[in-house]
């Protein structure tokens, strides 16, 4: 493992020059301090864990240092926002450090979010508050205990720095790490603005370093945009199995490698609701949790037109078609073993469907349901779970169908059942309350309970000893909470 000062810089992106990226250096948040730090993201770049405890550390994270060969640029882009076009966004409180290569031969991006103003800050002050790079934090290393494809997150800078939303809060930074931050708004920004040369060089620079292996293929491009599809059907599957609300699903928020990005009022479900609004700024629904679908698909073809100069439009419409049965498949996969099957059978999505409905007729904790489902045998766990439902007969229906599927199932003892249930159910999920609860004791100076939180989250599907309160349902004021877009 490396110390800060060893870390090797490859500024891949930077190099592509001006029309993409803005060169400006961090403004430095006063008397920085550590709230949190991921050993495991930190490990990404050959870090030491013990690096993020060197005062260094928080001075290299909240501006007030910088790498000789760090090459820092506020991107440019612009986005598909609740479904307007807004033709220039870019990052207006972020900023890309560098990237650094690894002894893995992997490249990472550093992403300083909340490091000031930059040229695409609209008005706004360029920083973060504590609150939201706090919950960035969590739900990056959340999802990717879950083996949700995911940013990461490599510290929480706290600062004693003013700044002033709905209130008086303080400044943050969070260091955010992915192998890209190009996203579906990069390419559309070159492409509505007719800088054609420029669309083709960022094209090529994400095929040649992110997929490369579709320059095997005929038709390269195309190749590149039916593994996104891919990615992206992947990837909503997984949101719809856990229950993950993203909340602001605009272009600009998609990443062209397919990963959950750009945190803001995210949430996880508590009692399942398929038309719950994780945002409370989303007034008529669009960002809902049913309509992340078909939301995905409408972002695809967002991407599908800027890539119009270089794909056909009917080699695009058949590369879009295959979305949503990739979907299905990834979701039918997922739900299949959250329910313990092992095998496909084709009314497997009907019961599935029944289950769900029956779900958000009763309110039932979504996550919990299906970690009580794999405790004991199907006869004995349904009837344990009989009581969580408002239809007890409807429920009874469910679960004789329930029993005979689990009946058409190779035979398997109950220890093997629960413990290939339980690998796929979390017993531990970011809770919305969970992460309020931390985030109000850190505003208060006192950091232990993000960092515990962070700990348990790390193995959500092993049962932790003395860590029952995390795997609760939530108090009745913990499933009202309003998140905003604010940051």
């Amino acid at each position: 493992m490396k110390a800060l000062d060893e870390l090797t810089f490859d500024n891949r992106f930077a190099r592509l020059g001006d029309a993409f990226s803005t060169s400006v250096l961090p403004e430095p948040i006063a008397e920085p301090r550590l709230v949190v730090a991921s050993d495991a993201a930190l490990a990404l770049l050959d870090l030491d864990a013990a690096q993020a405890e060197e005062p260094v550390f928080a001075e290299l994270f909240s501006g007030h240092k910088l790498w000789a060969e760090a090459d820092p640029r506020a991107m440019v882009y612009s986005g598909h926002q609740f479904g307007s076009y807004n033709p220039r966004l870019g990052d207006g409180r972020g900023l890309l450090l560098g990237e650094v290569y690894n002894d893995a031969g992997e490249h990472w991006d550093l992403h300083l979010k909340g490091a000031g103003q930059t040229p695409y800050s609209r008005m706004g002050d360029g920083r973060a508050v504590l609150r939201s790079s706090i919950r960035e934090f969590l739900a990056s290393e959340a999802l990717h205990a879950l083996g949700i494809p995911t940013s990461r997150a490599g510290c929480v800078i706290g600062s004693s720095t003013p700044v002033w939303r709905e209130k008086q809060e303080r400044a943050a930074m969070v260091l955010r790490l992915a192998q890209s931050h190009v996203r579906f708004g990069s390419l559309e920004y070159f492409f509505y603005t007719k800088q054609n040369d420029q669309l083709k060089e960022l094209a090529d620079h994400v095929l040649s370093l992110h997929y490369a292996e579709c320059l095997e293929q005929p038709e390269p491009y195309l190749a590149m945009f039916r593994t996104i599809v891919e990615r992206q059907a992947e990837l909503i599957a997984k949101w719809q199995a856990y229950g993950f609300c993203h909340g602001v699903m605009n272009t600009d928020n998609m990443s062209i490698l397919g990963i959950t990005f750009d945190f803001g009022p995210f949430a996880f479900l508590d009692d399942f609701d398929q038309n719950f609004i994780c945002n409370h700024s989303d007034h008529e629904g669009r960002y809902s949790f049913s309509n992340q679908v078909p939301i995905g698909q409408w972002n695809l073809s967002a991407l599908a037109q800027a890539l119009t100069p270089f794909i056909s439009v009917e080699a695009l419409r058949e590369a879009l078609g295959m979305f949503l049965p990739l979907y299905q498949a990834h979701y039918l996969d997922l739900m299949r073993r959250r329910l313990g099957l092992t095998t496909a059978e084709d009314d497997d999505a009907d019961l599935i469907a029944r289950l769900l409905q029956l779900m958000q007729n009763s309110a039932v904790d979504y996550s919990l349901f299906f970690r009580r489902l794999g405790e004991e045998s199907a006869d004995i766990a349904v009837s344990r779970l009989r009581d969580d439902f408002v239809d007890m007969l409807g429920f009874d229906a469910w679960a004789q169908m329930y029993i005979a599927r689990i009946a058409r199932e190779p035979a398997a003892n109950q220890e093997d059942r629960r413990a290939r249930m339980h690998a796929v159910n979390p017993l531990y999920i970011l809770r919305n309350y969970l992460a309020q609860r931390a985030i109000e004791a850190a505003e208060q100076g006192d950091y232990s309970e993000v960092r515990r939180l962070h700990q348990v989250l790390c193995t959500p599907f092993e049962e932790q000893p003395g860590m029952d309160s995390y795997a609760q349902r939530p108090p009745d004021w913990g499933k009202h909470l309003e998140i905003s877009c604010s940051s």
